[in-house]
């Protein structure tokens, strides 16, 4: 009796142990899920583990850890709670946790269980288009030889300088972008999101290897104690547009979640050089959020991401028509060739006006990655193009910009490598040199033949031969894979045998795998060398007769000269000037004076010096056939005697 009453009492001590115990850890959870419902997902996180590691288990609580990592792009560790979630709680989940453990496991290159858990979630829900998209493109990632490029290389330049830095946009020789460097107001606040201090936008300079240098806080009511972020500015540097949290005039604005939503704002360049005049775009809304603008080339459209009505996933890119300082149209969603059920987000729009972007709902490598898309006239798109490696991975890649002629640029990433997981960095991008070929045709300037056995010498920027060839009866030429990309080279051209003028040619090679055409004219031994007419190639300049003003035709041949003097500030010319043989010979030489001062006052009346201009007519002294007086020729015979011609001088 006295070993089973102390049975019971052993009982009964460990049930109000285990009660008290399981009390104590639904009090601590019900505190995380407060914090966690505020976003707080850090505290709320710090909270869960410690609640794990007492011993306590649920499905709740799990669910609740994986998403802290997961709404903070810390993939690997939201796998791990999302695989214990699967493996002891499979019949408690909604599908959208297969869905993010999908993309989680995807995030660090397990493609076939991303797959299996992407095809229960196509099966548990009515949103299957995503699914169904990677499900028929999943057997390009098990090789990934799809998602391999070789054009570009990236380079960390942030990760020494901030816990995290983002969003790189160019403005005029700088770089802007969003930092957490340091709090603007100097203390230690931090986002309850991230854990990490709040963004402001930060000015570096960019050195010759395009590094950034010499960071500096935007000057003006740019930063507040809040976010900002993503900028984008106009081409003549005065008008920026940027996302900040919803907070203007000192104060907050919350949601009915309790949540600081995002928003773009406009803001000018003062005359000090500093930025304010801040004010709210009207197509804002306290309801959702507005965020990263991009301007198109014309800048009369504005685009951006929102969780806006009418979004088909997470967010979508959008834009407005910019109809005047401060009135835009209504938006309208780039519709589902571009935005999925998932995250589409960080526009960038080219010069070329090709759309850059970020998604995690097209075929990808995981988390978010960069795409193009060329924004045609009629409206319509090209496909949607993977960027590839290594320009993505498996991580978030984002906040992508390229200087299309440059074929140099920047991104934003968490990938391996950088601050960490939760963290950005920014990269810069460049094209690698590949095979660059220089290859042309030899011809002669007057009778535009090709000049066969010409002597053509690749010289380098001090003027150091490279490779030399010479022409072949076609007076073709061809340099294989002898330059470096970026750099300056000369064609120069010589041949002896023929008396021809040597010729030289300057050119930069570009970054990539190019084929560069550069033709080289040889002037003739016919032309003298102080014979601009034969040197230009020009027309005869006619007159009609007994007149001395400027035709149209020969307007034609002048505009030639007139491009001549501009390039060569330092060219003098002589201007010659004749008639046929009527009339008689004092008038023919008043005649042929007036001709040439209507010439040279022809190039005048167009901006060039009268001091670099010299005239003289010589009436019916230099004909050029044998239409001399009494002799019998038609019109045409006389006109060609009815001319100017042109002599260098200097």
């Amino acid at each position: 009796m006295k070993v089973i009453t102390k049975r019971k009492l052993f009982v009964v001590v460990s049930i109000l142990l285990i009660s008290n115990l399981t009390y104590s850890q639904k009090s601590k959870i019900k505190k995380a899920n407060e914090e966690f419902d505020k976003y707080a997902f850090i505290d709320a996180r710090k909270i869960y583990l410690k609640v794990v590691d007492a011993g306590y288990e649920s499905a709740q609580v799990f669910k609740k850890l994986g998403d802290t990592y997961y709404f903070n792009s810390e993939y690997e560790e939201a796998v791990k709670w999302y695989k214990k979630l699967i493996e002891k709680y499979p019949k408690e989940l909604e599908p959208e946790y297969f869905y993010r453990a999908a993309q989680t496991f995807k995030s660090i290159g397990e493609y076939h269980i991303s797959k299996k858990l992407m095809g229960e979630f196509a099966s548990r829900s009515a949103t299957t288009r995503i699914a169904k998209n990677f499900m028929e493109n999943y057997p390009a990632l098990d090789s990934l030889v799809d998602f391999q490029s070789k054009i570009f290389e990236i380079k960390n330049i942030t990760n020494k300088m901030s816990s995290s830095d983002f969003g790189p946009s160019f403005h005029n020789d700088k770089i802007v972008y969003a930092s957490s460097s340091v709090n603007i107001e100097g203390d230690n606040k931090t986002h309850d999101w991230t854990g990490l201090p709040y963004l402001n936008l930060y000015e570096a300079e960019i050195d010759e290897e395009w590094q950034l240098i010499n960071p500096k806080l935007l000057k003006g009511d740019i930063n507040s104690p809040y976010h900002e972020s993503s900028a984008v500015f106009t081409k003549d540097g005065m008008t920026m547009y940027f996302t900040r949290n919803n907070y203007i005039d000192g104060k907050e604005k919350k949601n009915q979640k309790k949540l600081i939503t995002l928003k773009i704002y406009k803001a000018t360049k003062k005359e000090d050089g500093t930025w304010g005049n801040v004010q709210e775009l009207s197509f804002n809304d306290d309801s959702y959020s507005v965020a990263h603008p991009a301007l198109n080339p014309d800048e009369n459209r504005l685009y951006f991401s929102s969780n806006m009505k009418g979004t088909q996933g997470e967010s979508d890119i959008w834009y407005v028509d910019i109809i005047g300082d401060f009135f835009y149209g209504t938006p309208v969603n780039l519709g589902p060739e571009i935005n999925t059920e998932a995250r589409e987000t960080f526009p960038y729009i080219s010069k070329n006006n090709n759309l850059y972007f970020s998604s995690d709902g097209h075929m990808g490598l995981g988390g978010l990655d960069i795409f193009v898309v060329s924004l045609q006239e009629n409206g319509e798109f090209s496909e949607v193009t993977n960027l590839k490696q290594p320009l993505n991975t498996n991580m978030d890649d984002f906040g992508f910009i390229l200087d299309e002629e440059k074929q140099i640029g920047y991104l934003s990433s968490n990938r391996d490598g950088g601050a960490g997981s939760i963290s950005d960095d920014i990269y810069r991008v460049w094209e690698k040199c590949g095979d660059i070929t220089i290859k042309g045709v030899v011809l002669d300037a007057v009778i535009e033949n090709p000049v066969a056995d010409s002597v053509v010498s690749l010289l380098d920027e001090d003027n150091n031969v490279v490779s030399q060839t010479t022409t072949n009866i076609d007076g073709y030429y061809e340099f294989l894979n002898l330059v470096d990309c970026s750099k300056q080279y000369a064609i120069r051209v010589e041949n002896d045998d023929k008396e021809y003028e040597p010729s030289e040619q300057t050119i930069t090679t570009p970054r990539g795998s190019h084929s560069l055409e550069v033709n080289i004219e040889l002037t003739p031994p016919e032309c003298a060398v102080n014979d601009l007419g034969c040197r230009l190639n020009l027309q005869p300049i006619y007159f009609n007769y007994g007149k001395y003003s400027i035709r149209s035709d020969a307007e034609i041949e002048l505009a030639k000269i007139l491009q001549a003097m501009k390039e060569y500030p330092h060219l003098e010319i002589h201007i010659e000037s004749h008639t046929d043989s009527r009339s008689s010979s004092l008038f023919n030489l008043k005649l042929s004076e007036k001709r040439a001062w209507s010439t040279m006052q022809w190039l005048v009346n167009k901006g060039i010096d009268r001091s670099r201009l010299t005239s003289k007519g010589y009436g019916e002294t230099q004909l050029l056939n044998s239409c001399s007086n009494g002799v019998d020729c038609s019109d045409m015979e006389h006109e060609l005697n009815r001319r100017s011609v042109f002599i260098i001088k200097k």
